[in-house]
């Protein structure tokens, strides 16, 4: 689904001596199929504008159009919006409420009014996708679960409503190295199966790096900075001016070269730079 954001302005609290501009004359387009890092410092706007793309939060102006629909009209049922566009909370494992995985997975295809076998269908589905057995699982109550495999659950009851557009809220908050891996890897191989529209905020800029087709940077309510990961982190100077920095192995590639060690500036991961500095390093053997 594609997704084109037209002057978006948030106001919270308006005329009011709380009043806080979150968003400012916002434009955006994101294409079919794009998986989008969204990154910027804390109050930078990332989950106001996130919480427009599915109706939760109302424009104070501006517009949002998914699929030629407009979803600021007033007359748009937003229930239908919600079935395409799904958001996965930061700690989403705290909204697990029913006493099995089964059920809670299950919970939002049971509104969507289909069949018990379809419901089933759907729960093993979601399940298989975030790497949970289903016949291991499916009875046990959410809270016997790790933390990592909760977050995967309450990522399955989203995946079980199979949204169009899948936005991710700092998914790998709170998680150890090992469940943030996890996280991460599942949501590649989703977005590699089904092509759908991926939307992933997060602080981590080597999460980013290694993930995204693209990267929208947000900075007090508006978009400093997009494009590919390699064009982003050349403007280190101005990431870092608006408290972000860029990928600790993009400094070290960086810092190679001035040392006149001369490497691809494009290389975003740690296996990227081993694979460039052994080949420096036998040219140079046989020079």
């Amino acid at each position: 689904m594609s997704i084109k954001i037209e002057n978006l302005t948030h106001i919270y609290n308006p005329k009011s001596p709380f009043e806080t501009k979150a968003l400012d004359n916002i434009n955006l387009e994101i294409k079919d199929g794009e998986f989008i890092g969204l990154i910027g410092h804390t109050g930078s706007g990332k989950s106001t504008l996130t919480q427009h793309l599915n109706g939760l939060l109302k424009a104070t102006s501006g517009k949002i159009i998914i699929n030629g629909l407009d979803i600021t009209n007033p007359k748009i049922k937003l229930v239908e919006v919600r079935k395409k566009v799904g958001l996965v909370f930061q700690y989403p494992e705290h909204q697990l409420f029913e006493e099995t995985i089964y059920k809670d997975i299950a919970f939002g295809p049971k509104n969507l009014g289909l069949s018990q076998e379809e419901i089933e269908e759907r729960v093993k589905e979601a399940m298989a996708l975030v790497n949970l057995p289903y016949d291991t699982l499916k009875d046990r109550s959410p809270f016997e679960l790790s933390g990592g495999q909760r977050r995967r659950a309450a990522i399955a009851g989203v995946l079980a409503m199979k949204p169009e557009v899948l936005i991710l809220d700092e998914p790998t908050a709170g998680l150890d190295p090992r469940g943030r891996d996890e996280i991460l890897d599942q949501i590649k191989l989703l977005h590699e199966k089904f092509r759908s529209t991926v939307i992933l905020v997060s602080h981590s800029m080597e999460d980013i790096a290694k993930l995204v087709d693209r990267i929208i940077v947000m900075h007090q309510g508006q978009v400093a900075l997009t494009g590919e990961p390699t064009e982003i982190f050349k403007h280190a100077e101005k990431l870092e001016s608006i408290g972000l920095g860029v990928p600790e192995i993009t400094k070290l590639i960086n810092k190679l070269n001035e040392l006149g060690i001369h490497l691809k500036e494009d290389i975003l991961t740690v296996d990227e730079a081993k694979e460039e500095i052994i080949k420096w390093i036998r040219g140079n053997e046989n020079a």
